[in-house]
């Protein structure tokens, strides 16, 4: 164990959060929270007194500080072995669906423009068709 090769004053000046990353950095392992404090009671010469009495506070300790993440079961690790590994592939093809969509929808927004403008053409035409008519009543009928 690194610890071993640090004097004891050098151990007691350390906190127990230090402490704890440096054994489940040493193990390479997720641990459970009651074999970790065991683990810094024994370099630090607790006594049983004493790790009942603060155990509960090591738990916060662990839950609180950011370099630790609770596991199922009741164990702990390091965040650093927990990190998300996203792949690249599948984030650019994501990107390129969405690419695709976004240009599906564009085209989609230019044929409702062009309907649009062509239904104005029409309605132009219909006013046009409509300007040679002419309204008769019945007392100025035309024979054909």
């Amino acid at each position: 164990m690194k610890f071993k090769n640090k004097t004891i004053e050098e151990l007691e000046v350390m906190s127990f959060d230090d402490l704890a990353y440096e054994i489940l950095k040493e193990k390479g392992k997720k641990m459970k929270t009651a074999d970790i404090f065991k683990i810094i009671c024994e370099i630090l010469n607790l006594s049983e007194s004493e790790f009942e009495a603060q155990i509960a506070d090591f738990f916060t300790l662990l839950a609180t500080e950011k370099r630790f993440i609770q596991l199922e079961k009741g164990f702990w690790d390091l965040r650093e072995n927990h990190t998300a590994k996203i792949e690249l592939e599948e984030v650019e093809d994501e990107e390129e669906e969405i690419l695709e969509e976004t240009e599906e929808t564009e085209e989609s927004e230019e044929d409702d423009l062009y309907l649009d403008e062509t239904k104005d053409a029409d309605d132009d035409d219909t006013e046009d068709d409509l300007k040679d008519l002419v309204v008769l009543d019945e007392e100025n009928e035309v024979d054909l």
